[in-house]
């Protein structure tokens, strides 16, 4: 998701006057009041609410918190567990492990504990991203803040943003993209490639720990564009004189990542627990074209009904920039282009070839209009069995453009600012389109609902009176991403120093897909399939001796030794019933104990 490589070149750096000042903290203070008002929903009671349509990934990434903190303070692995999925454990590089977001924030997930820390570090996401791009635009490319600030606005609260809002830490952590790219750029500077890969390696460390995706895809995006502005002939000359310093700076870069990444990408590529391709379908999750003209959810226009549901689900609208602001793209990029010398066309190039190519592969292997498969081949196909292309999801590839438009707006109203048209019509004309472009697209707060609370049995510590030490106990129903919450009680646990327990299955990627690919939670056994068939149908399946066996030799395999039903079980897509989980369970293991407010069965021992 890059930018111009014009970094300190065509653009001086403006002066710290206060009149910028000023401007600067106008920026901030709408960065941080957009931020407050798209998570609002939660601040009430970040203990007691969870963002209604993705409510799975919240309690994940608040467990990747609680467990990253707890491993670092206690001297255990951060980036592999046996404490979810036993016997097997889980590969948390193959995972978003967030690593550096659950060490730097590890005292306050201590202190005020996994959920409000999520709701922080979300809430600080989105402003820093604004704040971020802000900085690079303000200070490298515009002469103009209004224009610097508009387009990090709009880069930082657009439509993919706002939907990755529902619970993606690691998508809405977008500020790592301009330090990348400024970093990038920086390496073509004499006597600066050295201090500048060390600097670039870093920071890939950094973003391959938050945000693994998204850096491959931002330096897929910084090749393309530079490949397409190096090879313009009014930059050709400049990129070939630079190429010598920029490739010593990409040398350290690689070499300082390396020694940083060591484990974890042995871990990712050659560890236990490690998988090919992805846990989602690249075909369900690939960009239908349609829906780049159409309205996100939560937007002002999502709000009066134009919305749509082009998605695969409310947290993948990666596009959704409705048809004002494409036809508003285009204006900008035709009117610079030909206001521009031929230095400025290379970068108009770059941007609007970088936005079209990844438009494109967004669009994944067979075009999709409307919902509706053409059965047209499209370039993506020939990419989608390479090695780390295919554990990408091709829509969250139109993630890119948004930065290229954010740019484009950014030049444009620097430009219209600097040399305002002589007619009064034309200068409302571009007021307008600006207006009908951005204003549907202003974003409304997340959707949230109330969430279970963590049970008595849990928070009060009695469990440790029922499990051993180190020892495993399972909810009903089994943790996966639809039944989060044994991760959750888990998280709380760590987060509170209760010590640890145990759990088998759980909410992560892992071994077991077809064709040697990636799948969610381990593949099922005859217990959990089970009781999830009693859960989603409120009906006890019918228990033979056989069942009970094979649920015995389940729960003995993965060492269970005490089986854990609350009163209201929390489920993430659908809800569950708890009274034919608590039949099915009993004419499995026999009658339960009443412990607090949950009911609990002691595993026999074989």
């Amino acid at each position: 998701m890059p930018t111009s490589p014009t970094v300190d070149a065509d653009q001086p750096t403006a002066a710290p006057t206060g009149r910028n000042r000023r401007a600067d903290l106008v920026v901030a203070l709408v960065a941080l009041l957009l931020a407050g008002w798209v998570t609002s929903g939660l601040w009430s009671d970040p203990n007691g609410r969870a963002i209604t349509v993705n409510s799975s990934d919240q309690a994940l990434f608040e467990w990747l918190l609680a467990f990253g903190g707890h491993a670092i303070t206690h001297g255990e692995n951060p980036l592999f567990t046996t404490l979810i999925n036993v016997p097997d454990g889980v590969n948390l590089a193959v995972n978003t492990s967030v690593t550096v977001y659950a060490a730097v924030f590890a005292p306050l997930t201590y202190l005020i504990g996994p959920p409000a820390t999520f709701l922080v570090i979300l809430t600080l996401n989105l402003a820093a991203t604004a704040l971020a791009w802000y900085w690079l635009l303000s200070r490298h490319l515009d002469r103009s803040r209004f224009a610097a600030g508009l387009g990090a606005l709009f880069i930082a609260y657009s439509p993919g943003m706002v939907s990755h809002a529902n619970a993606h830490l690691n998508w809405t952590a977008g500020w790592l993209v301009p330090l990348l790219v400024h970093a990038v750029f920086v390496l073509r500077r004499p006597g600066r490639w050295l201090r500048g890969g060390i600097v670039l390696g870093a920071l890939v460390a950094v973003a391959f720990s938050i945000a693994a995706e998204g850096l491959f895809f931002t330096a897929l995006a910084l090749g393309v564009f530079l490949t397409i502005w190096s090879l313009h002939p009014a930059r050709r000359a400049e990129a070939r004189s630079a190429l010598p310093t920029f490739l010593r700076g990409l040398g350290v870069a690689a070499l300082v990542a390396g020694v940083l990444l060591a484990y974890p990408l042995w871990l990712h590529f050659a560890g236990p627990q490690r998988f090919h391709g992805t846990g989602f379908d690249p075909v369900i999750h690939a960009e239908d074209i349609a829906a780049f003209g159409a309205y996100p959810q939560r937007s002002l226009a999502g709000e009066a009904g134009l919305r749509t549901s082009l998605a695969p689900n409310p947290t993948e609208e990666n596009s959704f920039f409705g048809l004002p602001l494409l036809l508003l793209a285009v204006a900008c990029f035709v009117a610079l282009w030909r206001w521009a010398d031929p230095g400025r066309r290379a970068t108009l190039a770059a941007l609007g070839g970088t936005a079209m190519v990844f438009a494109v592969l967004s669009w994944g292997s067979q075009a999709k209009w409307n919902g509706r498969h053409t059965g047209q081949l499209l370039p993506f196909g020939l990419l989608d069995d390479l090695p780390v292309v295919n554990a990408a999801l091709p829509s969250r590839l139109a993630l890119v453009v948004a930065p290229m438009i954010g740019v484009l707006l950014a030049y444009a109203i620097d430009r219209l600012r600097a040399a305002p048209p002589r007619r009064r019509g034309a200068r409302a004309a571009w007021a307008l389109g600006f207006a009908a472009a951005l204003l549907p697209l202003l974003p409304v707060p997340l959707l949230t609902s109330t969430r279970e609370p963590i049970p008595e049995f849990i928070t009060a510590g009695t469990w440790r009176e029922h499990v051993s030490p180190d020892g495993v106990l399972t909810p009903l129903p089994l943790t996966l991403d639809v039944t989060p919450d044994g991760q959750r009680w888990q998280a709380y646990a760590l987060a509170h120093r209760q010590g640890e327990f145990r759990i088998p299955a759980g909410f992560f990627l892992g071994p077991g897909g077809p064709d040697g690919r990636g799948r969610i939670g381990p593949p099922p056994r005859t217990f959990d399939t089970l009781m999830d068939q009693a859960g989603r149908t409120g009906l006890v399946p019918i228990i033979t001796e056989g069942s009970v066996r094979l649920s015995l030799a389940d729960l003995r395999y993965w060492g269970v030794e005490a089986v854990v039903l609350p009163d209201r079980v929390h489920g993430a897509k659908y809800d569950l019933d708890e009274n034919a989980l608590r039949r099915t369970a009993t004419a499995l293991l026999g009658q339960p104990q009443r412990v607090d407010d949950v009911w609990l069965w002691k595993v026999p021992p074989a």
